[in-house]
Parts: structure tokens; sequence; C-alpha cells
């Protein structure tokens, strides 16, 4: 049975080569208790027949529009979609993800109970089928944290409900690939919209499957989030961990002693606190387990190359803009 509500919600989805996911996210989408308005869904410029699927599996629903903006970023297709939104309230949330069947619900129960809100963030979980994804939640996925709402991540642009009024007031998100989110969120936060948080509305998010795509998408994501300068946020944390490890080395090789020992031990307290802050409960075999300590710390090492490597591609990408100009 649907829920109706005063609200009137336009739901916006930037997609671009989902073909593999985005069966998943339309059925979630006509199972919600409380189902969109309008959904408003913007092609990127997809080679690999996603378009097709969404005309054929909308077809005949009036609420479905498709846009073909050519090979936009999700920061332009956002602003596509939501420019071309007919509803004063806007839903986010990409490709790639489920929602819970009361996602919705509970994000506009939050704006009807206080109408001066300008945007809520709702959850996101993920999916944890193999033994690597399982290890990938752990070693970069954000834990729970307690709030006087209830145990929350950090806020998702992918799992939320924004007035469309407030994207127009901060200038609506920069046209990029990547970090066009955070720094959209933090033009929010700038212009005093006011925020609340809907812990219970979930979206669930599909990992990387293996060690290949969890590189790459990490590259880019790096290279990204370099070129926005965003660099104290990620970048330099990364750093500073293996300049310290340089000072080390350096420093046993001056007074002849080795420091191997240290730097493992380092590496060992690293995974072992990754682990411990995300147990959720579970005891000190959780941590230990051998597998999972090994495979943590394996893609943890792969995360900090790819944040290095993708680094560097920023840097390469600026000097070609500095040579052609």
């Amino acid at each position: 049975m649907h829920i109706m509500s005063v609200t009137r919600v336009s739901l916006v989805i930037p997609v671009r080569d989902e073909a593999h996911s985005i069966v998943a996210l339309l059925q979630s989408i006509s199972q919600q208790r409380r189902p969109p308005d309008e959904v408003v869904i913007v092609d990127g410029g997809s080679n690999d027949g996603t378009v097709a699927l969404v005309r054929r599996m909308t077809a005949g629903d009036e609420r479905y529009r498709l846009i073909e903006a050519g090979p936009a970023t999700p920061g332009r297709g956002r602003n596509v979609g939501i420019e071309a939104a007919t509803h004063p309230w806007v839903a986010l949330t990409d490709a790639g993800i489920e929602l819970d069947r009361s996602w919705l619900d509970r994000l506009v129960r939050v704006v009807e109970h206080d109408d001066r809100l300008d945007v809520v963030y709702g959850g996101f979980r993920t999916i944890q089928g193999s033994f690597f994804e399982r290890c990938a939640d752990l070693a970069y996925v954000q834990p729970l944290a307690p709030t006087p709402v209830g145990p929350v991540r950090s806020r998702c642009i992918a799992s939320c409900l924004l007035r469309k009024e407030a994207w127009c007031r901060v200038g609506g998100f920069p046209d990029l690939r990547a970090a066009e989110d955070r720094l959209f969120m933090a033009s929010l936060d700038a212009a005093a919209c006011r925020v609340a948080i809907a812990p219970e509305a979930w979206v669930t998010w599909q990992l990387q499957a293996d060690a290949r795509t969890t590189f790459r998408r990490f590259r880019s994501y790096s290279m990204h989030n370099a070129t926005a300068g965003l660099h104290r946020n990620w970048h330099y944390g990364v750093a500073r961990q293996y300049v310290a490890a340089a000072i080390l080395l350096a420093g046993g090789r001056i007074i002849g002693r080795s420091t191997g020992r240290v730097l493992v031990g380092a590496g060992v307290v690293r995974i072992g606190r990754t682990l411990w802050r995300r147990r959720e409960g579970r005891g000190i075999a959780f941590v230990l387990r051998p597998d999972r300590f090994v495979t943590v710390g394996a893609i943890l090492a792969l995360l900090d190359a790819a944040t290095f490597l993708g680094w560097l591609d920023a840097v390469r990408a600026r000097r070609r803009q500095v040579r052609a100009t």
C-alpha cells in the first residue's frame, strides 16, 4: 500500500554504462512504499545498452523521464536532472545502488515534520557477498558512529532529499566526475542550509568486486579529488604516513640499526586499528583472524598505491593544461 503525503518529490539519477546495475535500481524504485512523483534519469553517454534498458523497463509509466545529456559527468548530470525536475523537493541517488522500500518515505517524513529544512541525508550500507567485498567494507567504508538520532556514517549525496531552491542558492554541483558531491555538500554548509539526518533511510551500495576494479576506481577518485583541490582531506594524510616511514628508514641507516621491525609493527597496528574500529561489538578474535587481517592489509596497501598514482595523474593533467595554454 502506497503512503500518501503532501510533499511532491522528483527523484534524479545520473547514469552512465550501468546496464549491469540499472535493473535492480529501477525495481527498488517501483517497490517504494512512498513512490516518487517523478523520476528523472540523466544518461551521461552510455555505450552498453543502459538507455535501451531504461526505456524498456519504464515504458508506459508517465512518471519517468529519460534525458540523454551526452558525455556528462555525474556533477553535470545531477544539475541537468535537477533543473528539469518539476517538483520543489529532489531526492538524489546513483546507479549501482538499491533503495530500501521505506527510503523515500522516511526522508519525506523528516521534511514534513520540519518545513524549515533544506536537506535531509539518509544512510547507506554495502552489499557484502564475497570475502573480498567483506574485507573491502572493513578497509575503506566508514564505520557507523553513534549520534542522538541513531548510528550513522558520513553524509551521502546518493541518499538524500534536497530542496530545489537550496540547489539554486549554491549554484549547483561542480562539473566533475568525482568529488562533486563533497564540494556540493560543503557549499550547502557554507550557505547555512538547514540539515537533518534520517539514519533509517537506507540505500545499499555495491562495492567493487575485486582488486583490479577497486584499484582503478580509487585511482580515478584520487585523481579527481586532487584536481578539485581536496588534497588535505585525503592525500596529505596518506602521504604523512609514508614520510614518517621514510624518516624512520633514513634514521635507521644513519645509526646503523634496522628499522624494518618498526615499520612492520606500524603496518600491523594500522590494520589492527582499522579492524578494531569496524568490529561492531565483536571481540579480538574477529580482529586477529589471519585471512581477514592479511586481506584487509593488502587492500589498504592497494588503496595507498591508487591514491599516489591518482595524485600523479592529476599533476600530469595539470601540466598538460598549462603547456596547452
